[in-house]
């Protein structure tokens, strides 16, 4: 995830937390490495946001207004190469005004609904200020690794383990293979020879490193089951056929390094301090909603949060 936030994002962040719970301890098990910045492209010149990019009907099209454009159509020019978005965005800032003047000529701007809308608009933007003023801002590094030390004192230790199987299309065949590991025959040797799972015909059935849960649960129950060095008695039956597995060792399975989940971490800090500001502002607020069945709905919603 990125943080990376914008305001009309963070206009919307109370929403996207409220329908989507963020659980750090599911993320802790992920430790792929977030995308690395190339280190040789150029930094970009500084930019004046006064300085004036177009002027349309005598009014001034700032670079601030084009920046405020570009983020705010960011989905709209997701698809167009990098050099082609600035055109695109002015593009669009340059239609929009002039839009915007033909609606004002029109007297669109004081029809009831669009007043509304206005006002809600205003209420969304405010939001996402103080969301990022308040909220945002004010996460700091310490807050960030008190949450990962959290997350990884709470998060029970989990087992590995590194396996090899053999895969057969029958129970004969497994038990045939399970006679011949009893009479001293080389497990590897024999998975090179028998095993039906194309990637392990070359390396002795190596399954490599895994946790609970990883495998079919048929197969993950036998596996773990095994002490090191043991290799399974009975044939074991999954949805891919019929299994012989050994076991080559156990540990206990790493904690990702902070610096490859601090983004979820720092997400989860905004999240708790969010609705923690949420929850203070509601209860000091005089909410009354008449229809019981809607304030009935509205109250279980909330309370998942």
């Amino acid at each position: 995830m990125s943080l990376s936030f914008r305001r009309a994002s963070l206009a919307s962040l109370g929403l996207a937390f409220g329908l989507s719970a963020l659980s750090l301890s599911a993320l802790m098990a992920q430790e792929t490495k977030p995308a690395q910045p190339d280190a040789t492209a150029p930094a970009a010149a500084p930019v004046d946001p006064n300085a004036v990019v177009a002027t349309i009907n005598g009014e001034k099209l700032t670079e601030a207004d084009l920046a405020l454009a570009e983020g705010e159509l960011s989905q709209q020019f997701a698809q167009l190469p990098p050099e082609q978005r600035r055109a695109a965005a002015l593009s669009a800032a340059i239609e929009i005004r002039v839009m915007a003047k033909k609606a004002v000529d029109s007297g669109l701007d004081k029809d009831a609904d669009f007043q509304r809308r206005m006002a809600f608009l205003q209420q969304r933007a405010l939001h996402g200020e103080v969301v990022e003023k308040e909220v945002v801002n004010k996460v700091t590094d310490a807050d960030v690794r008190a949450r990962y030390d959290q997350e990884i004192a709470n998060t029970p230790p989990v087992n590995e383990i590194h396996a090899r199987h053999i895969l057969v299309k029958t129970k004969e065949e497994a038990e045939a293979i399970i006679k011949q590991l009893d009479g001293g025959a080389d497990f590897q040797k024999l998975a090179n020879e028998h095993t039906s799972d194309p990637s392990g015909k070359s390396n002795g059935g190596d399954l490599g490193w895994f946790g609970p849960g990883q495998m079919v649960p048929e197969f993950d129950k036998a596996a773990f089951a095994l002490e090191v060095g043991k290799y399974s008695k009975e044939p074991v039956q999954s949805q891919f056929g019929w299994h012989v597995i050994k076991v080559e060792d156990k540990r206990a399975k790493q904690p990702p390094a902070f610096d490859d989940v601090k983004d979820q971490a720092k997400q989860a800090v905004i999240r708790d301090k969010y609705f923690a500001m949420v929850k203070e502002l509601r209860g000091a607020a005089k909410v009354e909603i008449p229809d019981a069945k809607l304030k009935a709905a509205v109250d279980t919603l909330e309370s998942g949060k």
